[in-house]
């Protein structure tokens, strides 16, 4: 997989970092949604200092993976469990045509 160098800005600094080819676009995206929850952070809690702001950051969007990580794990148990009731279902009523048939 080939990479290329692509310039983001965070916290008013540009940085150079590799990407896979085709994906900048979406780092492009994903810095500047990480660059203004960062200003919306330090607006809002008022911490300046740079590696605490970072760290605050990156904690919040760890715990946001991990409840959508969860919801997408609950979704799929409720679709395991939709998706059984729906054989059953449909197995009940083709043996109930076959008991009719015969």
């Amino acid at each position: 997989m080939t990479t290329q160098a692509v310039e983001i800005k965070i916290l008013g600094k540009v940085m150079r970092v590799n990407c896979p080819d085709g994906q900048e676009k979406a780092l492009q995206t994903a810095a500047e949604d990480f660059d203004q929850r960062l200003h919306e952070l330090s607006e809002r809690t008022k911490v300046t200092n740079t590696e605490q702001l970072l760290t605050i950051a990156a904690l919040n969007v760890c715990y946001e993976l991990h409840a959508e990580r969860e919801k997408t794990e609950t979704d799929k148990s409720l679709m395991e469990q939709r998706i059984d009731m729906l054989q059953q279902s449909i197995q009940a009523a083709l043996e109930k045509h076959s008991a009719q048939q015969a």
